[in-house]
């Protein structure tokens, strides 16, 4: 990606704002947030993002007519590669902002768009995602969560499960089968429910981690609004399929940021260590540095943000990273295998081996992006798969 003088301003103007606006109480939030550790700090974290949202610096990519600043690509992977270079903390809006609101944005009729969009950039109102459910995980077309109308409303009832950060949610974007007797992909419908009513119970899931970011969701008489389906009835299989190339974007590109940040303690932690003399380790180290070197130059390529290219990101990421998780125990060695406190008080290199087994599945297990590639690259019967 070849960047203009333009890109190279816009990148030092990113740079000076954060520099000057994660001081004084925000300082402290530098890091916080990562994977396996959404539970740290969350309302520091939301004054934040409102921060962020204040200044203009959330929905980059979106266009200016819907509350973005209408930012070309170059500039939206400038912004995540200083983002994560500042150490700045996770974002919490992350959900509404790089999924939904693009799907509002494609989908939405007018009145979903100004009803929702604004709230997004602003991060007063936080989502969760609704699809993946106990005999629906990574076969999404198995969804058996219905939803029926009853006069003005549509009523849910159905259990969701992996449901990130839901116990925090505003609102839901529920995949959910509103066609009796359809099968499969047929039949079902993107509804926008809210998640603060009394049909909706959210029950943490205890993780390795010891932490539980991710929910179970139970949709007993749920209600929404009839006008509160995105696309037709009917036609939900399309719009989630959107909804998950825009969860593979250009996000990831800052997401490498920090991959290459963890891959660089680790040659330091390893020094430390010893590990380093081991000539084994160092060329698995080595093998690191030349994976995430391929997987940036990868996602650097002018490709569309969705289909089969999006699955390829997803399975070089995904695998690199729980190999990273565990190259980090072969380096730390026996001590690995002991909390640093009690009850379970993990380090930040425990922590990241246990929450990277989940890698290669959420966001899209790696047997279903093999099935897309087979399917959209490779022309391969399904027959030949199975």
């Amino acid at each position: 990606m070849r960047l203009s003088q333009q890109d190279e301003e816009f990148r030092s103007q990113v740079r000076r704002w954060l520099e000057e606006n994660l001081t004084g109480g925000f300082a402290r939030l530098r890091g916080a947030g990562g994977p396996g550790r959404e539970h740290e700090a969350h309302p520091e974290r939301l004054a934040w993002n409102r921060h962020l949202a204040a200044a203009g610096w959330t929905c980059l990519g979106w266009p200016r007519e819907h509350g973005g600043r209408g930012a070309t690509l170059a500039q939206q992977v400038i912004f995540h590669e200083e983002y994560a270079r500042s150490g700045a903390p996770a974002r919490v809006g992350y959900l509404g902002e790089e999924l939904l609101g693009p799907t509002l944005i494609e989908f939405g009729t007018p009145e979903q768009q100004r009803r929702f969009l604004p709230k997004i950039v602003a991060v007063e109102e936080l989502w969760c995602q609704g699809y993946s459910e106990p005999g629906a995980g990574s076969d999404l077309a198995a969804v058996a969560t219905t939803a029926t109308l009853d006069g003005a409303e549509w009523v849910i009832t159905g259990q969701k499960v992996w449901t990130s950060l839901a116990h925090v949610a505003d609102w839901c974007f529920v995949l959910a089968r509103t066609q009796p007797g359809s099968r499969r992909s047929a039949g079902l419908s993107y509804l926008l429910v809210p998640m603060r009513q009394a049909g909706v119970t959210v029950r943490p899931i205890r993780q390795l981690t010891g932490t539980s970011e991710f929910n179970e969701v139970f949709f007993d008489g749920a209600r929404t609004q009839a006008g509160l389906v995105l696309g037709e009835p009917g036609d939900g299989w399309r719009i989630a399929r959107a909804t998950l190339g825009f969860e593979r974007g250009v996000a990831t590109l800052g997401q490498q940021i920090g991959f290459r940040r963890e891959l660089d303690q680790l040659a330091r932690e390893a020094q430390r260590t010893g590990a380093a003399a081991d000539p084994l380790l160092r060329d698995k180290l080595a093998r690191a540095w030349i994976g995430l070197e391929v997987m940036h130059a990868y996602a650097r390529r002018p490709v569309t943000e969705t289909g089969a290219e999006a699955s390829v990101m997803k399975l070089l990421w995904s695998r690199w990273h729980q190999a990273l998780g565990e190259l980090s125990m072969e380096v730390l060695g026996a001590p690995s295998m002991v909390a640093r406190g009690a009850p379970y008080d993990l380090g930040d290199w425990q922590r990241l081996y246990l929450f990277s087994r989940a890698d290669t599945i959420y966001g899209g297990s790696d047997e279903i992006q093999r099935s897309i590639i087979a399917d959209q690259v490779l022309g391969l019967p399904r027959q030949a798969r199975s």
